[in-house]
């Protein structure tokens, strides 16, 4: 049987963490399977539910390159199929018409919690096979079992058994003409041949009901796992007010796609003590069978490590464009600067995100905005400042425009004024950047531009003798 997964998220917000983690488990597992990966909009919610939220989750799944087999489904297209479906339950007499008011149902639960008991539905409606009839309050129950216990083998969770006693009979079709989640999903997934449901633990509970309903409908019920909740820190919910939970979110601040993907796939499932994934290998060694039970602890510094280590050690040219969007939102013009890719060359070292990097870049960009009073002081104002720079300016006028050659030309005015290399590199990176921080100074200079170094120099020859 060829193995088939869905991620359906609800389009009443972005794409957040949790989600993007359950959409990398069902990808990973279709793919390690050879199966089939479908992305479904559970869209039914219409007040709640956004063109833009959608159009933000599909981009995050594009951003994170967890494109699907088939899809985008909308449930909001498929109406007329869960109307078809509900409608046979009901001939079947395995689902049946209910009337009561909200306040009815509002009065059955008070009476319920008065008598100590679980607040649900009292089957009033459930044997009195009421006809079909134009009312306000209309709706279709599903008639649920009312003995016995649904038992289904979680892959993450194991064995979970829940009587049928503690289920009411669920609406399936709400009052205003939508079907409910319980009973759409099970109607999707059955359409879509899913044959792995791959989920937050938050559904646990509605998974014997959605059981039922596959029974009811003479339907194979597919495989189950519910990944525990993600955790801050400090060991409490994910928050928007702690931590910046969008997926998007994160890549504003400057992570790479998949880095984010490698962090994620360790939050709920390990190989060993390995830390670092390729997509290969992901693919290659996950296994849902092997999540882990507790709640994960999401922590950005160790993010930020990963980040750092893909910034280092992959091929400079893979994350240009990406560098390329940073640098447009930090108000960057490219054609005004280095190649993007010598930048990256020259900084990845030294920073922890695009972001960071794309900050520090500005200063190839455009005119230093800020001078560090400090660092003029120190490296400006002193003796041997006003000679390096102008030695500097002759050499650097005719000298090669590659690092190495600039480099020769750092040595010699060394050479020539008798001064450590600190002595002549430091008053050139604060005429290059207005601060003593920086990357090589070779590489600082070279990607300044001849032009605009010298142009710079002058600049810092003038704060020298001020």
């Amino acid at each position: 049987m060829t193995v088939r997964t869905r991620f359906a998220p609800s389009p009443t917000g972005f794409l957040h963490i949790g989600g993007a983690r359950t959409a990398l488990y069902c990808w990973l597992e279709a793919r390690r399977r050879g199966g089939q990966f479908i992305l479904r909009i559970e869209d039914t919610d219409r007040e709640r539910s956004t063109d833009e939220a959608v159009q933000a989750i599909l981009d995050a799944m594009h951003w994170l390159g967890l494109d699907a087999d088939e899809g985008p489904f909308y449930q909001t297209r498929r109406l007329e199929r869960y109307k078809q479906v509900a409608d046979e339950l009901v001939a079947a007499g395995k689902a049946y018409y209910a009337y009561e008011s909200k306040e009815q149902i509002e009065a059955m639960r008070e009476a319920a919690m008065k008598a100590g008991e679980k607040p649900r539905y009292n089957g009033y409606y459930r044997d009195r096979n009421e006809p079909l009839r134009d009312d306000p309050n209309r709706v279709i129950r599903f008639r649920n079992p009312t003995e016995g216990s649904v038992v289904f083998e979680d892959k993450v969770k194991g064995r979970i058994e829940i009587a049928n006693s503690e289920l009411d009979d669920l609406v399936i079709f709400r009052s205003d003409g939508w079907p409910t989640y319980n009973f759409a999903v099970v109607v999707d997934d059955i359409d879509m041949g899913v044959t792995e449901v791959i989920r937050g633990d938050d559904h646990v509970n509605n998974t014997p009901r959605q059981i039922n309903i596959y029974k009811a409908l003479d339907k194979p019920v597919p495989e189950f796992a519910h990944l525990p909740m993600i955790l801050d820190k400090e060991g409490k919910k994910l928050s928007k007010r702690t931590n910046a939970v969008s997926v998007m979110d994160y890549r504003e601040q400057g992570f790479l796609p998949h880095a984010i993907l490698n962090y994620l796939v360790r939050l709920g499932w390990s190989h060993g003590d390995q830390e670092i994934f390729s997509r290969e290998e992901m693919i290659a060694l996950f296994d849902i069978a092997d999540g882990n039970k507790a709640p994960s602890r999401f922590d950005t510094e160790k993010l930020a490590w990963l980040n750092q280590h893909y910034l280092k050690t992959d091929e400079p040219q893979s994350f240009v464009a990406e560098f390329e969007w940073h640098l447009q939102r930090a108000g960057v013009d490219v054609a005004h600067g280095p190649a993007p890719i010598e930048v990256i060359v020259a900084l990845r070292e030294r920073v922890h995100t695009l972001k960071e990097m794309a900050e520090r870049a500005k200063i190839w960009y455009g005119p230093i905005t800020a001078w560090d009073d400090k660092a003029v002081a120190k490296h400006l104002g002193n003796a041997s400042a006003p000679g390096v720079l102008s030695a500097a300016k002759v050499l650097l006028a005719a000298c090669e425009w590659k690092p190495a050659a600039i480099h020769q030309v750092i040595e010699q005015v060394a050479a020539q004024l008798e001064l450590g290399m600190g002595k002549v590199a430091q008053p050139l990176r604060v005429a290059m950047t207005g601060t003593q921080v920086s990357p090589s100074i070779e590489d600082t200079i070279y990607l300044t531009g001849r032009a605009e170094a010298i142009r710079r120099i002058d600049a810092a020859m003038d704060r020298a003798h001020a």
